[in-house]
């Protein structure tokens, strides 16, 4: 498929041909998406949640009351998880939410999620993303020309500085090296704005993934 390529003033700078088979994909897998999303929020779990045990609540071990005569339930020291300031019972330890998902299926949905990026009308292809000084008033009215408001921006191997320090003000805008897209961030943004050096970046990389194979 081609799309055209534009300036960041807006004009007109040539058309590019995509690769069907990352962008042009028809029958979107929602579920494929869905379980990539997923993978990659359990990753950024902290997982620090934790509740104290019974060995670790701070209380005296002494017994409160004595076995017999009270009327009440024989109970021994205050630290168990029926009182208050005791412990919890079966609460939340330390532990890592990641899990497992496989190469194929995270390939799989990177292309899917651009493609439906492609199909919804979403993408603008930019020949360069760079500015001379880093001036966020500059690239805002520069965007407003190309009706970026909620937009992720791929812009190639490196982040050009300026562009990089003039985004980082702007609002629901955000701006990633090649190496770093992923299926969250596509889709989290209303618009995905890829240039000619991210497009040639995205190709290298399923080209990459099938030669590993």
């Amino acid at each position: 498929m081609e799309l055209a390529v534009k300036t960041l003033a807006g004009k007109a700078a040539g058309n590019i041909t995509l690769d069907d088979a990352i962008f042009g994909i028809e029958e979107i897998r929602g579920d494929i998406l869905q379980r990539t999303v997923r993978w990659q929020l359990a990753k950024r779990q902290a997982g620090t949640h934790k509740t104290q045990t019974r060995g670790e609540v701070s209380r005296t071990t002494k017994k409160y009351i004595r076995q017999k005569g009270s009327g009440g339930a024989r109970h021994g020291s205050r630290n168990a998880p029926i009182f208050v300031g005791g412990s919890v019972a079966h609460g939340p330890k330390v532990r890592s939410h990641a899990h497992d998902l496989p190469k194929k299926v995270r390939k799989m949905a990177l292309a899917h999620a651009l493609s439906s990026k492609v199909k919804a009308d979403a993408v603008i292809v930019l020949d360069e993303a760079v500015l001379s000084a880093p001036k966020t008033k500059e690239l805002v009215g520069q965007f407003a020309g190309l009706g970026i408001e909620n937009a992720l921006i791929i812009s190639g191997t490196s982040v050009d500085e300026n562009f990089a320090k003039a985004a980082r003000n702007i609002p629901n805008v955000d701006v990633l090296p090649v190496a770093g897209l992923n299926v969250y961030d596509i889709l989290r943004r209303k618009k995905l704005v890829i240039t000619k050096e991210a497009a040639e970046g995205i190709k290298a990389r399923f080209d990459g993934a099938k030669e590993a194979k």
